[in-house]
C-alpha cells in the first residue's frame, strides 16, 4: 500500500510517499481502508521527534475516516463494511490503517466524509475540554486562545451549544480574526496588538472569564490568570508556543480558581472508554447540523509535506485534510 513515511526527524522534506507492507491486525483490532485523514499539530511535533514517537521510520497521523475491511476475532461492536472514524495505532497517512476497537466509532449516515475526516481530534478534544474537564455551566464566559484553528473554531461553537453566555477568542494576527468570528465568537482579540487579559476584563465588567482554554502555554498561560474569574477554570492542553508557563499557588486557593490539565493523546492511550460518550454527543451535533467543522485546505496524500508546510506557516485556519481516496 501507499503511505507517507517519516524517514528521519526534521522538516517536511523528511516525509516520503512510498510503498509499505499492508498492516496486520490482532484479535481486538480492525483494518480500515482510509478515505481521508487530517493534519494535526501533534503530527508536526512527532515529525520533529518532540513527542516520544520512538524508532524511525514511522507513519504519522492521529485520525482517519474510512471503511472497515477486516475485524479481529474478538471484535464485537464494529462490523466489516461500516463507515467509521478511528484513531489508528500506528499512523493514518496511508491507504490502510489499524485501530483498536475501543478507538473506532461507526459514523451516522448524515455525517459527510469531509466533516468526518476533519472532526475527530478537534471535536472530541473540544467536547472533553468544555463539558467534562471545565464543566461549563450555562451563562458562563469562555475565553479560547488560538481561536482560529481547528480546535479553536470547534470549541467556539461547542461553547455556544453548551450554553456559554459570552465567548471570546484570541488570535495571533488580525488576518485570523474572521475565522473565529465566523465560528460564532462574540469578540476576538489579537494578542499581538493589545493586552488580551485587560480586554477580557473590560468585556466582562472586571469579572474575568469563567473558563479559559489554553493550548499555547508560556506567557499566554501566565497572563490568562489575570483575567480568570473567581471559581474559574483554566484548562491547559498544549504548548504550541514552545515555552513553559509558571503558576503561583497563591493565585488559586483563596479565589477558588483551578488550573486543569488535559491530553487527548493520554486519554486515548489510558482511558479510551471515556471517548464513547463523547463520540455519541459529537456525532449527534454533527448529524443535526448544529456543529460544523471548518475546513481550511485539502491536499492529496502524496502532498503531505506541502500540507505540513502550510500548517507550520501559521497561515492556516480550520482543518487541513489529506485525501487518500476519492
Amino acid at each position: 500500500m501507499k503511505a507517507i513515511v517519516v524517514t528521519q526527524f526534521g522538516g517536511p522534506e523528511t516525509m516520503i510517499y512510498t510503498d509499505v507492507e499492508l498492516p496486520e491486525i490482532h484479535s481486538g483490532q480492525v483494518l480500515i481502508r482510509v478515505e481521508k485523514t487530517s493534519v494535526n499539530f501533534a503530527d508536526i511535533k512527532s515529525r520533529y521527534g518532540k513527542k516520544g514517537t520512538g524508532t524511525l521510520p514511522f507513519i504519522p497521523g492521529l485520525d482517519a475516516v474510512g471503511i472497515v475491511e477486516r475485524v479481529g476475532a474478538d471484535v464485537k461492536r464494529v462490523k466489516v463494511g461500516q463507515r467509521v472514524i478511528a484513531f489508528p495505532q500506528h499512523g493514518s497517512y496511508a491507504e490502510y490503517a489499524v485501530a483498536d476497537e475501543q478507538l473506532t466509532f461507526a459514523l451516522p449516515d448524515e455525517v459527510d466524509v469531509d466533516t468526518a475526516a476533519a472532526c475527530p481530534v478537534v471535536s472530541f478534544t473540544s467536547y472533553k475540554l468544555l463539558a467534562d474537564v471545565a464543566r461549563l455551566e450555562p451563562g458562563e464566559t469562555v475565553l479560547i486562545h488560538a481561536a482560529a484553528g481547528g480546535i479553536g473554531t470547534t470549541a467556539i461553537q461547542l461553547a455556544k451549544i453548551l450554553g456559554a453566555g459570552l465567548v471570546i477568542g484570541t488570535v495571533g494576527s488580525e488576518a485570523k480574526a474572521a475565522a473565529a468570528l465566523e465560528a460564532g465568537a462574540d469578540h476576538v482579540i489579537c494578542y499581538e496588538r493589545e493586552d488580551f487579559a485587560e480586554k477580557v476584563n473590560q468585556l466582562t465588567n472586571g469579572e474575568g472569564a469563567n473558563v479559559i482554554l489554553d493550548s499555547i502555554s508560556g506567557w499566554v498561560s501566565e497572563k490568562s490568570m489575570t483575567c480568570l474569574a473567581p471559581y474559574g477554570r483554566l484548562v491547559h492542553f498544549g504548548n504550541a508556543g514552545g515555552a513553559v508557563g509558571t503558576f503561583a499557588t497563591k493565585d488559586l486557593h483563596a479565589s477558588c480558581r483551578s488550573v486543569l490539565g488535559f491530553s487527548f493523546g493520554t486519554t486515548r492511550k489510558m482511558r479510551p472508554h471515556l471517548l464513547h460518550d463523547t463520540a455519541e454527543q459529537v456525532f449527534r451535533l454533527l448529524a443535526d447540523g448544529r456543529l460544523r467543522i471548518r475546513i481550511g485546505r485539502r491536499f492529496p496524500l502524496e502532498e503531505a509535506a506541502k500540507a505540513h508546510e502550510w500548517v507550520e506557516s501559521r497561515q492556516s485556519t480550520g482543518k487541513v485534510l489529506l485525501e487518500v481516496r476519492g
